[in-house]
């Protein structure tokens, strides 16, 4: 016989689950003309059987004899014993033989064994003229089975199989999808165990993987394999962002060098298509996070590592300033920042706000922005503010016209300044510098403002009235105002938010339109407010709200004030504090409060959390609210649309934030709480007296000013004349369009958000909303003199046409065009709920939808189209839209 060959165990399992399952004769024996160098060893077959295989490598007759002899005696009598040997066959004795399977010693042909596992009659005879494909496919496993794709295994079957079991990860679900492509491969180069695997390989594999893959993937294949194989796999993707130095179309020959030494032997071409895989995969990242979704989060932090390891590799080899304006790497996010930074003033003109607009679109069409959403909400707000502050000074000409001027404008403008206070993530000198100069600037404006409303409320508050010019809606006439007409069509739920200022609700008023809530009022530009009573206080103001007349006192006034109030109005009513919510086992909500929600009787509830957060502080520094955050609103509103409740969120009194934690309390006579007193007003405070002051024996001392206290530090606080304490947000949300109140109309997020806030023209008045695209209707359908939007000239464009060849399933061109249209009549942004209306049927998932226009807008990955805001508004920048789709001025 030939030299014998070396045998694996795997090769062994092969054969005796080949052989064993053919014996009808029930043999023990096996010889295998090989040499097992393993040593002794035993192993298990798989399949009902479960016989036990024992291997041994004798390279003598007598030694096979006494393998034999010792198996007899001393195994189990189902057991077998694999012999492998040199021996010739011939010089086996008959009675050795005649108890090894088939009568003699087998030969090891590794091409059948490998057929026979994929259920085939044979190979593609490549397979045999390949080693390392033979010898690969014979040590791996399919603990699933191998699949079956004919009598023959081909070559490429071979090879897919083999790279599953090898490479794994995104690469394996690639192989088995058939869309083994250059973006899963660089994928792959981040997977925990897949390179890791390749690098221990033997040469020849690597070689020969690495050849097919080429074929099958392109050039980059090489590239990424050629890494995994230095151990420098997870180099792949930052190297692939870091190849824009010299990708891009100013590249220099220093640029080329410098990254030459980063990733050796390979072409430029080759470098190009890399990159591009490379940025194609994080352009699809990016919009996963964007999106919000589970795998987004995922993306977000592998995003992060990718583009601070290209970061540290640009350093390495000096490319860092050749990379300044990639959009992807941090260090060119941080130039931008400090561009938007520059721009940024404490005094406005028109040149200055439009270089910071220019600065702040930069800053959005970076990655960066996308992966730290507060980093950019910061320079957002900043944005927002000096627009607020490069806009004519408000003038407060009565109380009414500031309540009105805070719940229109200065509830954005405080929700602005809590973010800015916070300032930057990274707390970037240069930033905080800026963001400290805006900030003060809008401070300043927001106190003048508090200052004139407060020389208007003195004298109001001694002759209070609703009556004058454009009405002051009182806190104690909310219940009849707003929740009576409600009651009309279903008995309310009345929600009170303790602390709930303007700028708290303009952020819940957002999310509630995004969870399929219609907020209406009896007005369509504006949402309602009322003023407090003073002190601007819970036990003077919410006893009032809730028993509809100037009271003050605890739980035990509200609830009899409640009940007799609704009592009046042919309505049983019940009201629910903190103590009374929680449910048992099975339900979060108690009993008695289901009950109530289930029958005919308005339900009113006190939620805390706002109110105790800034009593008490709250974790970390957050500085944004939302729906759940706020303790059981969440599944208040659930149960109320489940019970077919309209709602009424509504506040007893708004706070004023601590900005200024290292200044002292106030030093001051007749102190009674954070912010009143009694006594002779200073400097920032004013005197109120008259009958709407339930406290102090009818005359207080309230600071207008924000910095004031008179109490130790908490996080907030109310009981002042600031707008932001004595302003009470009333949103009125009902679950269907059917159930409006008589000359009430639905309020849309755009006409309750100030122009400057998105940087939109001032809508005017009676303009008709875009109306809903029909999905059925023909786009092109000519029409007679009629003139192309921009919206339809981006989708009848040829860069429009490929876009839409790549998306599956894309919506209708006609509702695409009316979004773009809607969009650029908006200023550039609406929210997903607008879309939604706008696209009709098309967008029947808003939030799935914005992310399908994503794909079809935002050609190469550039972000023509953006999700803002928390993802609840959509963005469109319109000079890069017709720049993209080289379209002009429709």
């Amino acid at each position: 016989m030939t030299e014998p060959p070396l045998v694996t165990r795997k090769v062994l399992e092969a054969l005796v689950g080949d052989l064993l399952p053919r014996d009808t004769k029930n043999r023990k024996l096996i010889l295998v003309h090989g040499r097992y160098l393993d040593g002794p060893g035993d192993f298990v077959l798989p399949g009902a059987a479960r016989r036990r295989v024992h291997v041994t490598d004798q390279p003598s007759v007598l030694g096979i004899v006494e393998a034999w002899q010792h198996h007899v005696g001393h195994r189990s009598a189902d057991d077998v014993l694999v012999v492998t040997t040199g021996v010739d066959h011939d010089q086996l004795g008959w009675d050795l033989r005649a108890y090894a399977v088939r009568g003699q010693t087998q030969t090891v042909d590794g091409a059948q064994i490998v057929a026979h596992r994929f259920g085939a009659v044979d190979v593609d005879p490549r397979i045999r003229q390949e080693n390392w494909l033979l010898d690969a496919l014979l040590e791996i496993d399919a603990p699933e089975g191998w699949s079956r794709d004919g009598s023959v295994l081909t070559r490429d079957s071979a090879v897919r199989a083999v790279i599953g079991a090898r490479l794994g990860g995104v690469t394996l679900k690639a192989v088995m999808d058939g869309v083994l492509d250059a973006r899963a491969m660089v994928e792959w180069s981040l997977e925990p165990h897949g390179p890791d695997r390749f690098a221990e390989l033997p040469v020849a594999e690597q070689a020969g993987l690495s050849a097919w893959l080429q074929g099958v993937v392109g050039d980059v294949a090489p590239v990424v394999l050629s890494l995994a194989a230095d151990g420098r796999a997870r180099d792949a993707m930052p190297l692939g962002v870091v190849a824009a130095a010299v990708v891009q179309p100013k590249a220099t020959t220093e640029s080329a060098l410098a990254f030459g030494g980063l990733l050796r032997g390979v072409s430029s071409g080759t470098v190009q298509k890399f990159a591009a895989a490379v940025e194609a995969s994080l352009d699809r990242w990016v919009a996963e996070v964007a999106s919000g979704s589970a795998r987004g989060e995922i993306h977000r932090q592998a995003l992060q590592d990718v583009l601070r390891r290209a970061d540290e590799l640009a350093g390495q080899a000096n490319l860092s300033e050749a990379l300044t304006g990639n959009r992807f790497l941090y260090s060119g996010f941080t130039t931008r920042m400090h561009a938007f930074a520059k721009a940024l003033t404490g005094r406005p003109s028109a040149t200055s706000i439009s270089r910071m607009e220019r600065a702040l679109a930069e800053l959005r069409g970076h990655t960066v922005a996308a992966l730290e959403p507060n980093r950019y909400r910061a320079a957002e707000m900043a944005t927002r503010l000096v627009r607020w502050t490069g806009r004519p000074s408000p003038e407060i000409s009565s109380t009414t016209s500031g309540i009105r001027h805070q719940q229109t404008d200065g509830g954005w403008v405080d929700r602005a300044l809590s973010v800015l206070w916070a300032g930057d993530e990274v707390a970037d000198p240069i930033l905080a510098k800026a963001y400290r100069t805006v900030y003060e600037a809008a401070v300043a404006r927001r106190d003048a403002v508090d200052e004139q409303f407060s020389a208007h409320l003195a004298s109001w508050v001694r002759h209070p009235s609703s009556t004058e010019p454009a009405g002051c809606l009182l806190i104690e006439d909310v219940l009849d105002t707003v929740a009576v007409p409600v009651n009309k069509t279903r008995a309310p739920l009345i929600l009170v938010l303790d602390g709930m200022s303007a700028a708290v609700a303009t952020e819940l008023g957002e999310q509630l339109g995004t969870r399929g809530w219609i907020e209406v009022a009896p007005q369509t530009d504006s949402r309602l407010a009322a003023i407090t009573t003073f002190p601007s206080v819970t036990t003077a103001s919410r006893a009032s709200l809730l028993a509809g007349r100037p009271i003050a006192g605890g739980q035990d006034v509200e609830r009899e004030g409640f009940t007799a109030f609704w009592r009046k109005h042919h309505r049983e009513a019940s009201l629910f504090y903190k103590g009374d919510l929680a449910g048992s086992a099975g339900n979060r909500l108690a009993d008695p409060l289901i009950t109530a929600l289930a029958g005919d009787g308005v339900v009113g509830v006190v939620l805390n959390t706002i109110d105790e957060a800034l009593d008490h502080g709250r974790p970390g520094d957050r500085v944004q609210w939302s729906v759940q955050e706020i303790t059981y609103l969440s599944v208040l509103l659930d149960a109320a649309r489940g019970y077919g409740r309209p709602v009424v969120l509504v506040s007893d009194h708004g706070h004023v934030l601590d900005h200024a934690p290292n200044e002292k309390p106030t030093s001051a006579e007749g102190v009674e709480s954070a912010r009143w007193r009694t006594g002779v007003p200073a400097a920032g405070e004013v005197e109120l007296t008259g009958p709407r002051v339930l406290l102090g024996g009818g005359a207080v001392v309230v600071p207008w000013q924000h910095r004031i206290r008179y109490t130790p530090r908490k996080f907030g606080y109310h009981g002042g004349a600031a707008l932001a304490e004595v302003t009470v947000p009333v949103l009125v949300l009902m679950p269907s369009s059917g159930q409006l109140p008589h000359n009430w109309q639905a309020v849309s997020a755009e006409a309750v958000t100030p122009p400057w806030w998105d940087d939109r023209p001032q809508a005017v008045q009676g303009q008709e909303a875009p109306k809903p695209a029909k999905a059925n209707a023909k786009f092109d359908a000519p029409t007679l003199f009629a003139q192309d939007t921009l919206g339809t000239l981006v989708v009848g464009s040829d860069a429009y046409q490929a876009q839409r060849m790549r998306v599956p399933k894309p919506p209708d061109p006609q509702a695409v065009a009316a979004v773009l249209d809607a969009l650029v009549a908006a200023g550039g942004v609406l929210t997903l709920s607008a879309v939604a209306t706008v696209a009709g049927r098309a967008a029947r998932r808003p939030e799935a939808f914005a992310v399908m226009l994503q794909r079809l807008i935002n050609v190469d990955g550039y972000p023509v189209l953006s999700i803002v805001d928390g993802s609840q508004r959509l963005r469109l920048d319109v000079e890069v839209l017709r720049v993209q789709f080289g379209v002009q001025e429709a």
